[in-house]
């Protein structure tokens, strides 16, 4: 490939969609097809191009959403097949459905990046996509682990491992029957979670791993990847589903995502009770503080309680996190606040009623920790009485962060967002009985 193509590549990559269409149009149709189908020294990013030959038996492409990671996939193995026109190679995804859907019929599916003249023939019939060469790939779905027992493949791609119910069974299989051939290898593309078989897998022998994160891709539109930002930059879960990061449970942890996840609901039209919890500053008294937690909490006529919204503000003055806490009490037409006044005392009531808070303030000292007071709220969720009304992505990032015994150990110094949430839930649906070793002022 000449320089100059080169630099079409780089200058592709900051164009708009529209603009980037209209570039290629306006070349020569051989040029158009070079850009088209060049992938390794084109299109393909770091941690999209395949590691450089050497004995390796796994290529594990652990990265975020959008990162490319299926494209990643779908050229790998149309390299494999136009370089041996015996190949046998194994698609296996979480279902039959998804390796249809996704690795074959997809925008950047096997199909779709095929050079010209060189387009798999996919019979459904079959489960098979065949290559004018006659290489051919097979369909199998990882809920049916048993379909990989006996065939024998020279190569493989495992996409979305981490969603695999029946991962190991699948794994096994596939890895007993990955013979034919010279060095037969497998790639595999997945956004990571801590499961068992993920687990295994970073530790097995013959493993070179890739990573990437959602921004890395260029190609993405920047309203999407501004958005996604916004939104779970920073915490947790954008770690995971943004930069491809495998995030554990903490050993002891009062909350796991899996019960978190478990609690998703809708509140109901009518609440019998709505309390406002906050968790004040550090630096209320002295202008502009660390973060405010703001967490409305609601609770019907059945006992449940409802996460209504994590409302909280970092690096606020004490007018502005106020007025937030008005802001949010109006908008879930709150029946009282409640909040610390470990850092402030009358300053907190203070500032409130200056901010307009029309109803009752109930400020409350804590000589208990943390995780101490938050342990009777943790039961609340494993006795299922707790619904989260969306995903605060902040808010359970900290809740997912007290360790019983174990102090605070996530993100930022303090978990602001779940300490809110706490004095809230404990006025709520806890009553006086919360407040032991906590005295009202």
């Amino acid at each position: 490939m000449s320089d100059a193509t080169t630099d079409i590549f780089a200058t592709l990559a900051g164009l708009s969609e529209a603009d980037r269409t209209w570039l290629v149009r306006s070349l020569p149709g051989p040029m158009q097809r070079e850009l088209a189908e060049r992938w390794v020294g084109g299109w393909a990013q770091h941690g999209q191009v395949p590691p450089v030959a050497g004995d390796w038996r796994i290529w594990l492409i652990r990265a975020g959403r959008g990162f490319g990671k299926t494209r990643a996939g779908a050229e790998w193995v149309t390299a494999v097949a136009g370089a041996d026109d015996g190949a046998e190679i194994a698609l296996v995804g979480a279902t039959a459905a998804d390796v249809r859907r996704v690795m074959i019929e997809g925008p950047s599916g096997v199909r779709a990046v095929a050079k010209t003249g060189q387009t798999p023939r996919y019979t459904v019939s079959r489960g098979e996509v065949r290559w004018p060469n006659g290489a051919v790939a097979r369909i199998y779905s990882a809920d049916v682990p048993d379909q990989l027992r006996g065939p024998e493949h020279s190569a493989a791609w495992c996409d979305e491992l981490a969603k695999w119910r029946r991962g190991d069974a699948a794994w096994d299989n596939l890895l007993m029957g990955l013979r034919r051939g010279v060095q037969p290898r497998v790639v595999v593309t997945t956004t990571p979670r801590p499961t068992a078989l993920m687990k295994r897998v970073l530790r097995a022998r013959g493993l070179v791993e890739t990573r990437g994160a959602t921004r890395d891709n260029p190609f993405l539109p920047a309203v999407f990847v501004d958005h996604v930002e916004d939104a779970y930059g920073g915490t947790l879960l954008g770690r995971q589903e943004l930069d491809g990061e495998m995030i554990e449970d903490l050993a002891g942890a009062l909350w796991s995502r899996a019960r978190i996840e478990a609690s998703r609901g809708v509140a109901p039209a009518e609440l019998v009770r709505v309390v406002i919890g906050v968790d004040p500053p550090a630096g209320s008294d002295a202008g502009a503080g660390d973060a405010c937690g703001i967490v409305a909490v609601g609770r019907d006529g059945d006992g449940l309680a409802y996460v209504l919204e994590d409302a909280s503000v970092a690096a606020a003055s004490p007018e502005g996190w106020a007025r937030a806490v008005a802001d949010c009490a109006a908008r879930h037409r709150a029946d009282r606040v409640v909040a610390e006044a470990n850092q402030g005392g009358q300053m907190v009531r203070s500032v409130l009623l200056a901010a307009d808070v029309a109803l009752p303030v109930t400020l409350v000292r804590a000589s208990r920790g943390k995780v101490a007071r938050a342990e009777p709220v943790a039961t609340l969720y494993e006795r299922d009485r707790v619904r989260h009304c969306g995903r605060f992505a902040a808010l359970e990032d900290e809740m997912c962060g007290l360790v019983a015994g174990g102090g605070y150990h996530g993100p930022g110094r303090s978990p602001d967002r779940a300490d809110a949430l706490v004095w809230a839930m404990s006025e709520l649906m806890l009553g006086r009985r919360a407040r032991a070793g906590v005295r009202g002022l």
